[in-house]
């Protein structure tokens, strides 16, 4: 069983959050308790400062061959969940992030099924989604850092044994997420050598194209003139995706590592100096570095991971240290490094030391729905996996909310609708766009056993949701949650009611702008 700390709990009315990440190469989980308030200045509802209850130490995430190991994981997950003294009927919310190779693997969807075994539907089971693991590592890695240097930009880059998930923000706002298929997994090594034991599809390839012999590397070792080869065009993708105007996954032998493009502009770096932080397993060795000096013994996991973190620390664009500066970034950004000189990596450090996307998931994965919500039928929920059809404002053309409902109607599972720039709407207003919308769901005959969710920024969901309804006369499953943040993304889950809140999760988060 893996370490884990644990906080004795204490008798309160708070929540539980519980966050699982199962990666590429480690899996790991977090459990907080935190209230729920009313923000002091601007009124939403929101988490407490989250007390951490219970975490483990990152364990080897459980593969036999190329798919995870059933028995070994279900073994994990009740050791977890009974060491932590989890309460299923408690959790109020959470995530389960699946990522890098485990999310390729064959079986993959093992995971989700095994956790909502345990834990029911109080949990949202996510499976590969590059986008939201971009934005929960910066979230837990350097999200307090950014908004403590708001005159900075940052980049986040997760690293860890399939994936580089990169996020790009500022004042402790994403906007700009990628992810590339660069990692420290994609070649085993038997421990304390170089020689291969197991190669990925995305290894495989990479060898290829470096004119590495695999067959050979099976058979002896990597010779340190291959080796730096690999580190190379490794440590070289990751300086392009932090140079805007760099067109080095654009090469087609390079096109295929590139999964979601981070798409930085130039613009985005001029204005402010950058920051670059790491997290995942590679980013944990690389400040385990600069706090003591020493790197561990030679393939110690098994994974090019010590190496490639060295690697990373020798970069003048990844570890700009004040004494290198980088031509080539200056040319291909229009930054002037000796005026506006890259933050050094020393400097603003994580707090958290590059352990992130499980911290991220538990505190960042949730919003919380404001009390006003309009939810005639709490056994409607949960709801998981909504695709969000459309995101309205209201003054939406007729024809244009028609389209909307109606590619809604098609999705018997349900569908939800975000309505946008509504915070401000008066009574007046909102019976206006109550009748609209009524108008519109009786025009395209929307069914009456299908369930729509509505959701806005606004305080009025109990209000528009009577409306709406005509009072509860027209029979739709309709749901209306107010004060949720603006948030691109693909799919919405909501969780089960807590008193009279209800917990919303998106995932398959787009670009923000």
């Amino acid at each position: 069983m893996s370490a884990l700390s644990v906080v004795p709990q204490q008798n309160s009315s708070s929540v539980q959050l519980l966050g699982l990440d199962f990666g590429s190469t480690t899996s790991s989980m977090m459990l907080a308790n935190s209230e729920i308030c009313r923000h002091s200045i601007s009124g939403r509802m929101t988490f407490s400062e989250p007390r951490i209850m219970a975490k483990t130490e990152p364990v080897l995430t459980p593969f036999n061959n190329s798919k995870l190991d059933t028995q070994a994981l279900e073994r994990l997950l009740d050791d977890w969940l009974t060491a932590a003294n989890i309460d299923s009927q408690q959790t109020f919310a959470g995530a389960s992030l699946i990522t890098g190779l485990a999310a390729r693997a064959d079986n993959a969807q093992l995971i989700s099924q095994q956790i909502r075994k345990r834990l029911g539907q109080s949990l949202i089971a996510t499976a590969d989604d590059p986008r939201l693991e971009s934005w929960m590592a910066f979230m837990g890695n350097c999200a307090l850092l950014s908004r403590a240097h708001a005159d900075h930009t940052f980049i986040n880059l997760d690293i860890g044994g399939g994936t580089t998930n990169a996020a790009m923000g500022r004042d402790g706002q994403v906007f700009r997420t990628g992810c590339h298929f660069i990692g420290a997994r994609h070649l085993r090594f038997e421990t304390g050598s170089y020689r291969l034991t197991g190669l990925s599809e995305f290894g495989a390839r990479l060898l290829k194209y470096l004119g590495i012999p695999a067959a050979t590397a099976f058979q002896n070792e990597l010779t340190a003139r291959q080796r730096q080869c690999l580190l190379d065009w490794m440590v070289r993708g990751l300086e392009a995706m932090v140079t805007p105007g760099d067109q080095w996954f654009q090469r087609l032998p390079h096109q295929m590592f590139e999964q979601v493009a981070l798409q930085l502009q130039p613009e985005d770096l001029l204005a402010k100096p950058l920051a670059i932080t790491f997290s995942g397993g590679v980013g944990e060795l690389i400040y385990q570095f600069l706090e003591h000096g020493q790197w561990p013994e030679t393939t110690r996991w098994g994974d090019f991971g010590i190496d490639l973190a060295q690697a990373i620390t020798e970069s003048s664009v990844l570890m700009p240290f004040p004494h290198k500066k980088s031509s080539k970034f200056k040319e291909l950004s229009g930054q002037d490094l000796s005026t506006n000189k890259l933050a050094c990596t020393v400097d603003l450090r994580p707090a958290t030391a590059g352990r992130a996307t499980v911290m991220g998931l538990t505190l960042h994965s949730c919003d919380i729905s404001g009390s006003s919500l309009y939810l005639p039928k709490p056994e409607l929920l949960p709801l998981q996996d909504l695709p969000i059809i459309a995101r309205l404002k209201p003054d939406t053309p007729t024809e244009q909310l028609q389209q909307a409902f109606g590619l809604a109607k098609s999705s018997r599972r349900g569908a939800c609708v975000q309505l946008l720039e509504s915070e401000s709407l008066g009574v007046t207003a909102v019976k206006t766009l109550a009748n609209q919308l009524q108008t519109t769901l009786q025009t395209i005959e929307y069914p009456h056993d299908q369930p729509l969710v509505l959701l806005t920024c606004g305080d009025f969901g109990k209000t528009l949701g009577h409306y709406l309804s005509d009072w509860g006369r027209q029979p739709w499953q309709l749901v209306v949650i107010d004060e949720i943040p603006d948030r691109h993304a693909r799919f919405v889950q909501l969780g089960q009611p807590h008193q009279t809140i209800v917990p919303v999760s998106f995932f398959g988060m787009s670009q923000e702008h």
